[in-house]
């Protein structure tokens, strides 16, 4: 399958001799067609300037990149992106439905597809009751969502986010999250900078870390957060025999205040442990597979890379 971003050493320098710093180092990677994929780094790191560098508003000091196939810059594959800035600005004197039909002609849409087509995004947006008013009289959140409805306003087939819910209270949070999955399922490709890494971690398959301009970390979600086999475990009344049982068949458990961290070799040995307990004729209350809270992950991998 083509990636829908392939990147090959990309370079980004600002300034000279001494005073250079390299904002993007030399950085490797692809995105597969039709994933959401998170972008993640500290203020400073360089993912800004990395979509900037992709979407040709900057150019890169040395590297290469392609998009959907072809070389930056290509006016076809340009049509076919979407792309919400961290920082916009739009035309404050247009209303909502005339600012997102303006946008729509600029990808060449005819009339009657684009009145069909600014509807269905004010209400994908969540701003169908405000299409007649002007964007200069909305508050932050309104603005961040006319802004993804801009990105979207083509069906793109890849969209670029850069802190879409930045000004958004939770129920905006929750419309983004649940329209990126929408666009996920529908085969859209998503590249998601953000700081919200709860949003993050319910949206992306596969995210990178980027400290500094290079790439110090990228794996699939799941592989970070979700260590091997531990499966944290809440039983009244296990006898002594059971506690010996389940230690003999675990590699690690630890006890706090009747709550137990169960470490395994094998995943096959998860559904082991808990027919042991319930044949025991132990109450077993809770039996969760923990969880690593991808902040956690985060801060770790940014403190390791320092």
């Amino acid at each position: 399958m083509q990636a829908a971003i392939d990147i090959q050493g990309l370079t980004k320098v600002y300034g000279f001799a001494k005073d250079e710093v390299k904002a993007v180092d030399s950085l490797e990677l692809k995105i597969d067609t039709g994933e959401v994929f998170g972008f993640l780094g500290p203020n400073g790191a360089g993912k800004t300037t990395t979509v900037q560098m992709l979407m040709q508003i900057i150019f890169p000091s040395s590297g290469t990149a392609s998009i959907l196939g072809k070389p930056l810059g290509n006016v076809e594959v340009r049509s076919r992106i979407g792309f919400l800035p961290e920082l916009f600005q739009f035309h404050s004197f247009l209303k909502a439905d005339e600012f997102l039909d303006f946008h729509a002609s600029l990808y060449g849409m005819r009339a009657a597809e684009r009145r069909v087509k600014v509807g269905e995004v004010l209400e994908q947006v969540g701003l169908s009751e405000n299409s007649n008013s002007r964007i200069g009289t909305f508050s932050k959140g309104m603005l961040q969502r006319i802004g993804i409805g801009q990105a979207i306003i083509n069906e793109p087939d890849l969209l670029f986010l850069d802190e879409p819910t930045s000004a958004l209270d939770p129920i905006g949070r929750r419309d983004v999250r649940d329209l990126i999955l929408r666009l996920r399922d529908k085969g859209t490709t998503i590249f998601l900078n953000s700081h919200m890494l709860s949003e993050v971690e319910m949206t992306c398959g596969r995210i990178g870390i980027l400290n500094k301009g290079k790439l110090i970390r990228i794996s699939d979600l799941d592989a970070l957060v979700k260590p091997a086999h531990c499966v944290d475990v809440v039983a009244d009344d296990l006898t002594q025999e059971t506690r010996e049982k389940i230690h003999a068949l675990a590699s690690r458990v630890e006890e706090d205040n009747g709550r137990l961290a169960v470490t395994l070799e094998r995943e096959d040995q998860i559904r082991e442990l808990a027919r042991l307990i319930m044949d025991s004729g132990a109450n077993l209350l809770e039996f969760t597979p923990r969880q690593v809270p991808l902040e956690d992950v985060f801060m770790q991998t940014i403190e390791e890379n320092a």
